[in-house]
């Protein structure tokens, strides 16, 4: 939960004063954001193309497995619009219980068995890799609603 102050509000009979701010969306125009940092260029002159291509992703490649436009089917794109506008700071308070769960998952699951061990390694990195997923997209995000 993110505190702002609200200059209009008055205390009446019937609250305490206390209160949260319901919606923490900002609105973000990602595409603008990246092209004012020159994200384009700066991935061409860091030859992220090439290292790409060498890897095996080429365009044609991304072509052939019809990626962008399942990205368009599955709304993608606006998905990553409306995720530009929540608060990093929700998304890096959300990391916390993660990573907390994670190291929960290996001190409380045993480690008996070979089964037991797959589950406590999957719950573990998968709770793991959520909690550092949402810590770093905090981190980009925030770097996207910077003001200018």
């Amino acid at each position: 939960m993110v505190n702002k102050y609200d200059s209009g509000w008055k205390k009446e009979w019937f609250g305490a004063g206390i209160f949260f701010e319901g919606s923490e969306q900002v609105d973000v125009d990602v595409f603008k954001k990246l092209e004012k940092r020159k994200v384009l260029s700066n991935v061409e002159k860091a030859g992220l193309l090439s290292k790409a291509e060498e890897l095996g992703l080429t365009l044609s490649s991304i072509e052939n497995l019809g990626l962008l436009s399942k990205a368009e089917e599955l709304g993608l794109l606006s998905l990553l619009e409306t995720a530009a506008g929540y608060s990093p700071a929700a998304l890096a308070s959300a990391a916390l219980p993660a990573l907390v769960a994670a190291i929960l998952a290996v001190v409380l699951i045993p480690d008996d068995s070979t089964v037991l061990v797959v589950v406590q390694t999957v719950v573990a990195g998968t709770l793991a890799a959520t909690g550092a997923g949402l810590f770093v997209g905090s981190i980009v995000l925030d770097g996207l609603q910077e003001a200018d």
